[in-house]
């Protein structure tokens, strides 16, 4: 019995420098979530969340359309309220960029839908990350863009700028950020959080490009 009573000492006294040195230790291996949560909501798209984004003749009706609200991170570490419209088809791979983009508290400047805006060049001075907007490709009114199907994003276009079949940069203020570096918040690179995230659910990057447009991705990579 004293045997017993002693073996148990023993053991009571190695767990407890055990659990010592547990609280000593440094960092967990694993790092937690952040504690706000992307608090994603998805609804159909009030008329007024299209106003002028959307027109006769666009390629998708409004009922194919979803408006996502969403919390992203800002360029002052505080986490706000956005809003995207998106194909219906969209809304599945979107939350999942986002929340991987959330959890690795990527900074969005602002996520804003297009009915809040004129046109598209006031959105992107305005360093708006967005989805749907039935209009042209910017610098090429030939063609439709990728956006008016509603499967297409653009992601803080001042740090990831636009240059087109012109060689104009879009918007222009983001020609500084033409120089990449990865210690410029809200930049996109390869390989990080947000690129993976797209790569993860199939969609392209334009900042592998010609004509880079770091700012946009899309589901069939146009």
């Amino acid at each position: 019995m004293r045997h017993t009573t002693a073996a148990a000492a023993v053991t009571a006294t190695l767990c407890a420098a055990a659990l010592a040195c547990s609280t000593q230790a440094g960092p967990p291996r694993f790092q937690a979530r952040p504690a706000d949560p992307l608090s994603a909501r998805v609804t159909a798209v009030p008329a007024k969340k299209l106003g002028a984004s959307y027109r006769n003749g666009c390629p998708v009706p409004p009922e194919q359309l979803k408006l996502i609200r969403m919390n992203h991170w800002g360029f002052d570490g505080r986490t706000h309220p956005g809003e995207l419209v998106v194909h219906e088809n969209a809304v599945r791979p979107l939350l999942h960029v986002f929340q991987r983009a959330f959890d690795a508290r990527f900074p969005i400047r602002r996520m804003r839908v297009m009915a809040e805006y004129r046109n598209d060049s006031e959105a992107m001075a305005e360093d708006n990350t967005s989805a749907f907007n039935c209009r042209p490709v910017t610098g090429d009114p030939r063609r439709l863009s990728q956006h008016a199907w509603g499967d297409a994003v653009d992601i803080n276009p001042v740090e990831n700028p636009y240059v087109d079949v012109h060689g104009v940069v879009h918007p222009p203020k983001g020609r500084p950020h033409l120089q990449r570096s990865l210690n410029q918040p809200g930049q996109i690179h390869p390989g990080d959080a947000v690129t993976e995230a797209f790569r993860e659910v199939g969609w392209r990057w334009g900042g592998r490009w010609a004509n880079r447009d770091y700012q946009h991705f899309s589901a069939n990579g146009e």
